[in-house]
């Protein structure tokens, strides 16, 4: 008798920036608890981002787009060809799923990042948050109306992990790290998403050794890594001088 064929699970390219915030040693990261209800994850703590959409590689993105820089090549090499798509795909997951937009105001020469000065500017990129995770408006879009440009030399590619076989949902994830605009604070959309938090990494772990606060593994194993550094500065040299990019393809366990 022929044996039984399975399908193997489509593989989806994805993007997750981990935003970290200078609050004296130890640094805090944002973190967003997903719905019980999600079919990915539910329930557990994770950093934004999502998976990378046809409209993340348009050429036409580099008219609103500071960076890579020179310093950021070998991030650009390790991403390869489509590494457009992948940046802006941190971004705009960013946006969409914490409220944190990483542009530039102005003609993208300035170094003044989007700040949301007062309630009237916070409402109205709120606004535009929701209409880029309905698909009514693109991010590219929104840029073109508030004169941004997208902070891609500010948003540092750390590594990349990929979902094992045998998982219901599987993702081929680079993973980011940028630090969170001065007066952008984050927040969760409370559809995907119900509770948003600033958190250590050493105090997430520590939590979630207690059973407090649930960690997928590659979330944890991130975390880890990130626990390992005293403090902001040494975390910025770390990632703004990386030359080698790890490529984790965990196995699944056998039953």
């Amino acid at each position: 008798m022929a044996q039984a064929v399975h399908p193997v699970q489509p593989i989806r390219p994805a993007a997750t920036v981990i935003i970290v915030r200078d609050v004296g040693d130890p640094f805090e990261i944002f973190m967003l608890r997903r719905t019980s209800s999600a079919a990915f994850a539910g329930g557990m703590y994770v950093f934004p981002g999502g998976r990378v959409d046809g409209e993340d590689h348009l050429h036409a993105y580099d008219a609103i787009r500071r960076g890579p820089s020179d310093d950021q090549q070998a991030q650009q090499r390790a991403l390869g060809t489509e590494w457009r798509g992948y940046w802006v795909a941190g971004i705009r997951e960013t946006f969409e799923e914490a409220g944190l937009l990483l542009a530039y105001r102005g003609n993208g020469r300035k170094t003044e990042l989007l700040a949301y000065a007062d309630e009237a500017i916070r409402a109205r990129f709120d606004e535009y948050r929701h209409a880029v995770h309905g698909k009514s408006v693109t991010l590219r879009e929104v840029c073109q109306r508030e004169s941004l440009h997208l902070a891609v030399d500010r948003i540092h590619y750390f590594n990349r992990w990929v979902t094992p076989l045998g998982r219901p949902r599987r993702f081929d994830t680079r993973f980011f790290i940028a630090e969170a605009p001065l007066g952008q604070t984050g927040q969760h959309d409370d559809k995907e998403t119900d509770r948003s938090i600033w958190i250590s990494p050493a105090e997430a772990l520590a939590r979630n050794s207690s059973d407090e606060f649930g960690l997928m593994a590659v979330t944890r194993l991130q975390l880890q890594t990130l626990a390992e550094f005293s403090s902001m500065a040494a975390l910025h040299e770390s990632i703004s001088t990386q030359t080698r990019f790890p490529i984790h393809r965990p196995v699944a366990p056998r039953d």
